[in-house]
């Protein structure tokens, strides 16, 4: 199974990204994570994305999508993977899709998780990030034991600029996933949203129950 998790800032898209990778044996990918990794790694296209990171720039789509395609060839990804972070747009998705079809892939299934606006800024506003692992803290459903320390190693949490309340708006409006995205799996009869608002168990259970939808449907 080769998935895709859509969903703005703050559904909790890369939590559900990592149970459904444990739970389904299958390769998690965060790009932002695998550009870092290729970078400290030192593999030729590791170090030339690693040139723009250090230079504030964006990797050009096509160094990701190389990345991504020699990422998910890799033993760990036989049984599946699920993509965190990438595509953005409808371009990325238009060029994932050529990238994996040569390399005889595609992707199966879209999950998009939903949740409206002032949710999303109740969650976010309040998020809180550890400094030395990054774990990540939410005042009013995850608060750490203790306030400004992280429980798993004792780092000092912090807040970041475009997690503050007079922030968060605009930047959802910046980072939702586009309404092109959406309709090029939706036309493609990829995409199913998911109620976000759910508990994060629940919301868990209907990811799985669209993952065993598509996996027992028609070939």
């Amino acid at each position: 199974m080769h998935l895709i998790l859509l969903g703005a800032p703050g559904t909790g898209k890369g939590t559900q990204a990592n149970i459904l990778a444990e739970r389904k044996g299958w390769l998690h990918v965060s790009t932002g994570d695998m550009l870092r990794e290729a970078g400290a790694a030192g593999t030729v296209l590791g170090r030339t994305a690693k040139k723009y990171m250090d230079e504030g720039a964006l990797v050009p789509d096509e160094l990701v999508i190389r990345m991504l395609v020699e990422r998910i060839g890799g033993p760990d990804a036989a049984a599946g993977f699920v993509l965190d972070g990438f595509p953005r747009n409808l371009a990325q998705a238009v060029a994932l899709d050529e990238a994996l079809a040569k390399a005889s892939k595609a992707i199966d299934l879209a999950l998009n998780i939903t949740a409206p606006d002032d949710e999303l800024v109740r969650r976010l506003g309040g998020r809180w990030l550890c400094r030395g692992c990054g774990a990540i803290y939410q005042e009013a459903s995850s608060p750490p034991r203790v306030a400004g320390k992280c429980d798993r190693c004792g780092g000092e949490l912090y807040q970041r600029d475009d997690d503050k309340p007079e922030t968060v708006r605009a930047r959802l409006e910046r980072q939702k996933p586009p309404a092109a995205l959406l309709a090029h799996y939706r036309d493609g009869g990829k995409l199913i949203d998911v109620n976000g608002l759910q508990p994060v168990e629940k919301v868990t259970e209907a990811l799985l129950r669209a993952v065993h939808g598509t996996e027992n449907g028609p070939k």
